[in-house]
């Protein structure tokens, strides 16, 4: 890894790139750096902290923040006084590694790579745009950007929410949404995608920072659109009494001796002011400031809002072939877009490079594992502040203090994160200089961390099963967050029980299993054609299995994107390049009755259908991509009442296929568009993410065919987020109505005679309409297809929506909780095009990877059946969900139960049914959890 370092140039051509760099040096080694950080303590000068925002300061030599990576301090060349002035050099002596080196220079250095990604950020939106809000000329004005740095443990005032003017608590705090985007003031005419959504997080954790608080979102429209984000925004409004004002902000002037003013016009024309302490504006993101330089460099292309441009069917491909981009420089995208997308990536880099796969990489190697065998038990305690997520309520000190006195506790800390790189140094150094053969962890959840401790575990020498992580961040702080002291007792009571556990935890053996180099993926849909593509592409046999007689999926049906990129020439090619693939087997009129087995070794039974017969074939394979997708949903609920019937109402799919007849005579002349049918709490309770950009597609074909067709478009929140924001605006310029309604006075659809009449209130004339249009058009949701019966096949959970679950919506967003089997596509969740497209990328580039490698390893928390005590029932085979228990014949004609190590998912239902205790899970044995509801029934007086 190569930081602190200038890109100069590119060279040459896909697979065979040179690129050049300037590493900047950081005047510091950073082999020999431990990130103590005591020369920062002793150097003299001060330093504007930037990564703060500037809300704080710093020194020349420092660290951006504990959790850094690399985890090493650097000289900031322009205002250390050595580097300037050629004095000081105070840190060298105090550094104790050595680690300051004033010698370093800069120097040139040659990359010979075969694919490049760029991935620069974004930018900020100018300050001229937020000076409009008096930002700049009063300290409570903050951006976004400065509010999370407020929020933040690491930030400048520890997480505590402050006036910048006088440092008081807030007790009103204003959030203006679109500041920078949807601006055509300051050319930013796309909407910035994630600003709603961070709005609401930052002022639920301001909220839970002070329940107090009184928090109002002023917003032009929600957009929610993501996964589950519409629930995310209820449960602001419910749990936390965050208010949400739909208008628009005019200007914020100073009110009083120290507060601000608000002035607002809403949708009825009234012109509001209100009072805050505090006003955040929720800034977009920009094209980053040397896009321009960049493309010049790398003759690449950018839009017109200097983002990197790319298509709908190839969204990470530059217009220089062997060149990609990922994150916010493709476009404004939240979290677990940007990661999917780096996925994707990796997989299309690695098609290009499979020429050179497995050379030049280094396999890591571990110090020899330590034989505790004959040892005593020594563990030690590491409690984590986590910032303030866990410090801000727990008493860490008094809860560390605590764990010091329990038995066989040799030695105990506490850190402020536990998981930054130098903490992990700090604990392998402990596990050595205290010969300590347990570690107890009292941090957040295994969940994310836990892997990252276990490496950190072999790292020192030990097996990695002789740690066990307590969760007083997630069971203690956050759940009991307006109840410290409480908060503090519970961290000690688990912390005693992890203790009480540890105490029994044993080594654990680790498997490895071979990988069958092949895959299956289910769904023949632009996203299963794309998976199994890019899987074929990097040259592995995969299966595609499709349900109906032809490929294609919901793109048939679809003519062109919101942007006028026509689908079907492109769609063709890529069924021909499918069909024509020798690596790829297509298997039509397909349906899976079973799998059995497990990562890397899956074996599926597939149901052929052929006209009236059908036949069962089985395949074997080692992953699975679910790629099923979803369909358009008749609802039978519309704008809280039941739908009436009528040849006059139809789908917005339907009014597609019209719009593309020959015949102009059966375009319509009024159109009535009705957004949400059906969907956001009426038969379906969640956004689609793509009506409002096919309502705007659809509604400017008509304008384009036939002019004088009057459309109008009643909806909650427009959500064309994005680029599509461009094109709603052109709608509105062309004279299509967009009126917005509220819940609590949503239009009326009913029949009259032979027509059909659609009633609602209109804010601006503040009056009931009723028109009778010649048709009324209907945004209607997606629903997951076939999600219920696959989940119970391979034991993956749905949501309550009936969409696949992934593992973690941003470290693993395209894997399910069952090694092996991965997802994409409307199965997922409702996206569009390019999203789909490079979320089927991800997936096929993840499940490569055990391919790639050729062997899993088998986390070792697995049952274990003692052939001692076993009695040969048969109760666990019955009860195995996943099949991974069988009945051996042993020497003596006995039948015995036996784990199959490789699939067991570590449920324990088998330990928990076996009549004579004869099966045990690996770091959860009876012995270990008895111990632990032993040390619960003791007080914390009592200790153990």
């Amino acid at each position: 890894m190569l930081s602190n370092t200038d890109f100069l140039s590119l060279e040459g051509t896909p697979g065979a790139f040179t690129v050049k760099v300037n590493v900047r040096p950081k005047y510091i080694d950073a082999a020999k750096c431990t990130a103590c950080g005591l020369c920062t303590q002793y150097c003299p000068r001060h330093l504007v902290d930037e990564y703060n925002e500037g809300l704080s300061i710093t020194r020349p030599i420092h660290i951006d923040y504990p959790q850094a990576v690399p985890a090493s301090y650097y000289i900031d060349p322009e205002t250390c006084m050595h580097l300037k002035h050629g004095t000081c050099k105070i840190c060298v002596p105090v550094c104790r590694s050595r680690a300051i080196d004033f010698s370093q220079t800069a120097k040139v250095e040659e990359l010979e790579v075969g694919a490049v990604v760029l991935a620069p950020g974004f930018g900020r939106v100018p300050e001229s745009t937020l000076a409009k809000y008096s930002y700049g000329q009063h300290p409570d004005v903050v951006t976004s950007l400065e509010f999370e740095r407020l929020l933040n443990p690491s930030g400048p005032y520890q997480g505590h929410v402050l006036c910048l003017s006088d440092q008081r608590h807030p007790k009103k705090i204003a959030f203006i949404q679109c500041v920078g985007s949807r601006d055509l003031g300051c050319d930013n005419g796309y909407c910035s995608s994630v600003c709603c959504m961070y709005a609401i997080k930052e002022a639920m954790v301001a909220k839970e920072h002070d329940p107090s608080l009184d928090i109002t979102i002023y917003y032009m429209d929600m957009r929610t659109q993501g996964k589950d984000f519409d629930a995310a925004q209820k449960r602001a409004q419910e749990q936390f009494g965050i208010k949400f004002v739909r208008a628009k902000v005019a200007d914020v002037t100073p009110w009083g001796k120290k507060g601000l003013k608000l002035t607002y016009s809403t949708m009825d024309g009234a012109h509001v002011f209100a009072a805050f302490d505090m006003v955040v504006l929720s800034v977009g993101l920009d094209a980053p400031k040397d896009a321009q330089d960049i493309a010049k460099k790398l003759d690449v292309e950018l839009n017109a809002y200097q983002f990197c441009d790319t298509t709908p069917f190839a969204p990470l491909n530059t217009s220089r072939e062997g060149i990609l981009v990922v994150g916010a420089f493709q476009g404004p995208k939240d979290i677990p877009e940007s990661v999917t997308q780096s996925s994707a990536a990796a997989g299309i880099a690695s098609v290009m490079l499979k020429q050179q796969r497995g050379a030049g990489y280094v396999i890591k190697s571990y110090p020899e594992e330590r034989d505790i065998a004959e040892e005593e038990v020594r563990i030690g305690v590491f409690t984590c502040h986590c910032g303030i997520n866990i410090g801000g309520v727990v008493d860490v000190p008094l809860v560390d203090q605590y764990a010091g006195g329990m038995e066989n506790v040799v030695y105990h800390s506490e850190s402020l994160y536990s998981c930054s790189h130098d903490a992990q140094q700090v604990i392998k150094q402990k596990i050595k200089e205290h010969n300590l053969n347990r570690i107890v962890i009292a941090a957040c959840s295994p969940r994310t961390h836990e892997p990252l401790f276990q490496e950190t575990m072999k790292d020192a020498g030990l097996n990695r099963s002789l740690f066990e992580m307590v969760n007083i961040r997630d069971q203690c702080s956050w759940v009991h967050a307006n109840e410290p002291e409480a908060a503090t007792k519970k961290s000690m009571d688990l912390i005693r029980m992890g203790v009480a556990k540890a105490r029994g935890i044993k080594p654990l053996a680790e498997h490895t299993v071979p990988v069958t180099p092949k895959a299956v993926v289910l769904g023949g849909g632009v996203a299963g054609m794309t998976a199994a593509l890019t899987l074929a592409d990097q040259g592995y046999h995969t299966t595609l299995l499709e349900k109906e007689a032809f490929l294609g999926g919901n793109l048939l049906a679809i003519k062109k994107t919101i942007f006028g990129v026509e689908t079907e020439k492109t769609l063709k090619s890529i069924i021909d390049r499918v069909q024509k693939n020798k690596l790829i087997d297509v298997c039509t009129q397909a349906e899976l009755v079973d799998v059995a087995g497990f990562v890397g070794n899956f074996s599926s039974v597939v149901k052929l259908n052929e006209g009236k017969t059908s036949k069962e074939v089985t395949i074997d394979h080692g992953v699975i991509i679910l790629a099923t997708g979803g369909t358009e949903y008749v609802p039978k609920t519309v704008l809280g009442k039941e739908l009436v019937k009528s040849d006059k109402i139809i789908t917005q799919r339907e009014l597609e296929t019209r719009l593309y007849a020959k015949n102009k005579k059966d375009l319509p002349n009024s159109v009535v568009m009705v957004q949400c049918a059906g969907s956001r709490g009426d038969d379906l309770n969640y956004c689609s993410k793509v009506c409002c950009n096919h309502a705007v597609k659809n509604a400017l074909m008509l304008k384009d065919r036939n002019p004088k067709a009057q459309i109008i478009v009643l909806y909650r929140d427009m959500r064309t987020y994005g680029y599509a924001e461009e094109k709603y605006r052109e709608a509105r310029e062309k004279g299509v109505v967009f009126i917005p309604y509220e819940t609590s006075a949503m239009p009326e659809i009913t029949k009259k005679g032979g027509s059909v009449e659609v009633s609602f209130f209109d804010p601006i004339l503040r009056e009931d309409v009723i028109i009778a249009p010649d048709l009324v058009t209907l945004s209607v949701g997606i629903v997951p297809q076939g999600t219920e019966v696959l989940s119970k096949l391979l034991k993956v959970p749905v949501t309550a929506d009936k969409f696949f679950l992934e593992a973690h919506v941003k470290l693993r967003p395209v894997e399910m909780p069952v090694d092996g089997v991965f997802v994409c596509g409307l199965a997922h969740s409702p996206k569009p095009l390019d999203e789909t497209v490079v979320q089927a990328q991800a997936a096929a580039a993840k499940a490569a990877i055990p391919l790639v490698k050729g062997m899993v390893h088998v986390a070792p928390i697995v049952s274990n059946v003692n052939k001692e005590e076993c009695i040969g029932c048969g109760l666990c085979v019955s009860l195995c969900p996943y099949k991974t228990i069988k009945m051996v014949v042993m020497e003596d004609k006995k039948k015995k139960a036996e784990t199959i190590v490789a699939s067991c998912k570590a449920c324990g239902i088998c330990a928990a049914h076996c009549p004579t205790f004869a099966i045990s899970m690996g770091g959860f044995t009876n012995e270990q959890i008895y111990s632990q509801i032993e040390a619960f029934g003791k007080s914390i007086e009592e200790n153990v």
